[in-house]
């Protein structure tokens, strides 16, 4: 079916009522996340391609958590008690007063519905048929309790409730996914001639076709031919099952965009990492949110990064972790067991063993020594530190914040610097040795006769 060019406005109704009790969290169910981004949020920066003029979330309990999490991007509709999907989008009808729109319904427990399948959903509303209800349907593996789609080519004859449906209408293979696309000027009109006259006695959205259907209009649906794309998250469970899945793809793609991955099933990535070509991922390493890798990086095994920026020619690890604010310009490296927080690593400096460095600048070719710290926290505030380029930090060195270090200037292993250290300079800050000849060999005899007097005392 040919479609016809259309520029309406977009309203997006996203139903999160339910109260997720297979879940058993107090977090509501629509916030845990997928790859680090609540799942609500993934459904909500697809449907943001096609530039909705609104967009209202239907919840029950936790309104007060989408409250937060939405802020001012949508309005908040209340439904309680629960009465069933059609009731849920009735709840949107004030926040929609006035809008004269298509309408797109969505769920927020379905996080992965793709823009282009919004799209042909709305496209298919404008058909030269000009139907009333466009349906999302899916072929799954396994049927299971899912409501039938009952269709003559792409035109929908019934709907039908899994519980409600006979044998026949059982063995039909297309499942409805519960999106739909309707004008908003048959959208209510619609919904309050919803009857509760079912199984669950509750009101289906679903029943908005059949009535449709009985008024002589046609209705359609747009198959999807990922079932993925509606697999719905009701569980701890299908929750990571949803998260495997999601990671699957995106190790997929980023090896096609020319990223090497020696273990893929190994690394874990989030909803915003960003790699660049021949950047190298060695096994089980993780990549929390806002990491950015340029090319031709090398992250070694067993490392986290987590709002870190790699510049090109870095190397990571092994067993290193990037926290938030950490950035490595251009061939910067950071070794085993180091841990870098919003600080700056210049071009080839080298923080190779054993080491934290946190709110520090460290300049060009600066090398930090093994078990080397910067001293940033007094217990009420965050100091910073300045290396300067080329400087060499002993093994075992403090670095008390807040202190600036010179360029090429040595701080000799093992020192606590509580004051600025100038260009060029040495700074040695230990106490001196003190030698006491014959000391130890005394004091191992006198032990030994004390442990075999013991030992003769216990016969």
């Amino acid at each position: 079916m040919t479609t016809v060019n259309h520029a309406r406005p977009l309203a997006i109704v996203i139903l999160a009522a339910g109260k997720g009790t297979r879940m058993k969290s107090d977090l509501h169910k629509v916030l845990h996340p997928i790859a680090g981004r609540p799942m609500i949020e993934h459904l909500m920066a697809s449907a943001a391609e096609l530039a909705p003029e609104r967009q209202v979330v239907v919840v029950g309990a936790g309104r007060e958590q989408l409250e937060a999490a939405m802020g001012d991007r949508a309005a908040i509709a209340v439904q309680e008690p629960q009465h069933g999907t059609g009731h849920a989008v009735q709840q949107a009808e004030t926040a929609l007063a006035g809008f004269a729109g298509d309408v797109l319904i969505l769920y927020g427990d379905v996080p992965f519905v793709s823009a282009g399948t919004m799209r042909s959903m709305i496209g298919r509303l404008h058909g030269e048929d000009n139907p009333a209800v466009v349906v999302l349907g899916f072929e799954p593996a396994e049927t299971l309790q899912y409501g039938r789609v009952i269709a003559e080519g792409d035109r929908v004859l019934k709907m039908v409730e899994h519980k409600d449906a006979n044998d026949v209408e059982r063995a039909c293979r297309l499942c409805n996914s519960g999106l739909m696309a309707v004008r908003s000027e048959d959208l209510f009109g619609l919904l309050a001639r919803v009857g509760n006259e079912n199984a669950q006695g509750e009101y289906y959205l679903v029943d908005i076709v059949n009535i449709a259907n009985a008024d002589g209009r046609t209705c359609a649906v747009v198959v999807t031919a990922d079932a993925d794309e509606v697999a719905g998250i009701n569980s701890r469970g299908e929750l990571a099952e949803a998260e495997e899945r999601w990671q699957q793809r995106r190790r997929a793609q980023a090896m096609a965009d020319g990223a090497s991955l020696v273990a893929p099933h190994t690394v874990w990535f989030s909803w915003d990492t960003r790699l660049g070509r021949d950047v190298l991922v060695e096994q089980n390493v993780v990549f929390g949110p806002g990491v950015s890798v340029a090319d031709g990086a090398r992250i070694r095994a067993f490392s986290h990064l987590e709002g870190a920026s790699l510049a090109s020619g870095t190397e990571v690890g092994p067993y290193a972790r990037l926290r938030p604010g950490a950035v490595l310009e251009e061939k910067a490296k950071v070794g085993n067991f180091v841990e870098v927080k919003k600080a700056v690593l210049g071009k080839g400096a080298k923080a190779n063993h054993l080491s934290y460095i946190g709110d520090a600048e460290v300049g060009a070719g600066a090398n930090i020594g093994a078990g080397t710290i910067t001293c940033n926290y007094d217990g009420y505030f965050k100091y910073k530190t300045v290396i300067g380029e080329r400087a060499f930090i002993g093994s075992n060195s403090a670095l008390v914040a807040p202190v600036r270090i010179g360029a090429d200037a040595i701080v000799a292993a093992g020192s606590a610097v509580t004051r600025d250290v100038g260009d060029g300079e040495l700074r040695i800050v230990r106490a001196e040795q003190l030698v006491k000849q014959g000391w130890a060999d005394r004091f191992h005899d006198a032990m030994k006769r004390k442990k075999a007097e013991a030992k003769a005392g216990r016969k």
